[in-house]
């Protein structure tokens, strides 16, 4: 599962590519990364996920809002964040226009 960071204003941010089978769609998830091993972080808990459907393109992608506690992401990590899922519906509708079913990140 790869995932891409970012640090905002001192903290660090993951956004993470999956596929979610029960779904049959990509789920991009953003979370604010944990500290793992030495200085890496890794993605933590989801606060946003994006399905994006690769079988069927008539099927509008979703994003939900995760977690029962409010919290506060930055302007520019959701408008990262967005911009990653952009990308993700742009691979998935190519590949499926050439055939290739569903786009792997």
């Amino acid at each position: 599962m790869p995932w891409e960071l970012r640090e905002h204003a001192g903290r660090h941010y993951a956004v993470l590519f999956h596929y979610a089978l029960p779904d049959d769609a990509w789920a991009v998830e953003l979370s604010e990364a944990v500290p793992g091993a030495g200085t890496a972080h890794l993605p933590g808990e989801a606060l946003l996920a994006a399905l994006v459907p690769d079988e069927d393109p008539g099927l509008e992608p979703t994003v939900r809002v995760c977690g029962p506690e409010e919290r506060v992401v930055p302007y520019e990590i959701v408008r990262w964040f967005m911009e990653q899922v952009a990308d993700q519906v742009e691979r998935c509708r190519v590949a499926f226009a050439s055939g290739g079913g569903g786009a792997a990140e």
